[in-house]
């Protein structure tokens, strides 16, 4: 695994992400706690540090797993966790949202899910379209000055709202906004428009999730598997619906053929190409394995300007290998 400087933070993290909302069986879908830690566990041996969660995923299990999991290790990773949705299926309204009551709310519950005094990386997991960004600005330079965060960021933000964070936290000597989160892979390429120039600008380090389409990229839908396409209801999934989705698929199998590679790991190795950390989320031992064999994975700028051309859209062209 290498290791990358994380926007203007100072932290070292490494060149792939482990998402945990698979971690627990709270949504009726996922892996059990013993899977789960030692998902985490193969992820550390093979040189992973860098963990995100949220109090939302399997309704706090995924928290509490990682937890325990880290006992006697906390340090050797950078623990990322979000807010906005709370950790139940019938959370009050008080405690979802972008609110500094949610977010204080938040942020203590999820301390002591995860058995720390501190989160590292602290996101705001998608806008409310109610809060303010200057009450989001404040209430995380609050919680800095609480000890409570480290680091805070943007998860699901448009652009313009990157740069207004950014903007106000400079103007007013707050806690920096340190990073940005958002979907990208060669299925939902719109992010290279805004998401990433913005984030380039602002030094932001940047998450990138789903690189793998919801699992549409690996082909395994073209067999029968129903993983996220039911799974999650149906959400976090791009299905197969257009023509270029059929060719940009046929596309990633013929390389990953060529490469003696799979079709995740050539997905993962491309998203990984964007000056971005792109963030893996296996359900299984076997999935884990295969989507860190991208680590191994070398496009050539052959490889790489056929997968750029087969995805390109108005907002997302091909890029000039």
């Amino acid at each position: 695994m290498d290791y990358i400087p994380f926007g203007r933070t100072g932290l070292t993290v490494s060149q792939i992400a482990l998402g945990t909302g698979n971690f627990g069986t709270g949504w009726g879908h996922g892996a059990d706690a013993a899977t789960s830690t030692a998902i985490l566990d193969a992820y550390a041996d093979a040189g992973g540090n860098f963990l995100d969660t949220a109090d939302v995923y399997q309704f706090g299990q995924s928290e509490e797993i990682i937890g325990k999991a880290l006992a006697g290790r906390r340090e050797d990773f950078v623990l990322a966790s979000k807010f906005s949705n709370g950790a139940a299926p019938d959370a009050n309204r008080l405690v979802t949202g972008n609110s500094r009551k949610a977010m204080i709310a938040s942020v203590e519950a999820s301390l002591k899910r995860l058995k720390t005094d501190r989160i590292d990386l602290y996101w705001v997991h998608h806008p409310d379209d109610v809060t303010a960004t200057d009450e989001i600005v404040r209430g995380f330079d609050d919680l800095a000055r609480a000890g409570k965060i480290l680091y805070a960021g943007l998860s699901n933000f448009p652009a313009w709202r990157l740069a207004q964070a950014a903007t106000i936290a400079d103007l007013t000597r707050a806690l920096p906004i340190a990073a940005a989160q958002f979907e990208h892979s060669l299925v939902h390429r719109d992010p290279e428009a805004d998401l990433f120039p913005a984030s380039r600008a602002l030094g932001l380090g940047v998450v990138t999730w789903s690189p793998l389409g919801g699992g549409v990229l690996t082909g395994k839908y073209r067999k029968g598997e129903t993983g996220r396409a039911e799974g999650f209801g149906g959400k976090v999934f791009q299905a197969e619906d257009t023509p270029q989705r059929t060719a940009i698929i046929d596309t990633v199998i013929a390389i990953a053929d060529e490469l003696h590679a799979s079709p995740d790991q050539v997905a993962i190795a491309w998203a990984g190409s964007h000056g971005a950390v792109p963030m893996i989320g296996p359900r299984s031992m076997a999935q884990l394995t295969s989507n860190l064999g991208a680590l191994d994975v070398v496009l050539t700028d052959e490889q790489s300007r056929r997968l750029d051309a087969v995805s390109a859209t108005s907002q997302a062209p091909a890029r000039q290998v």
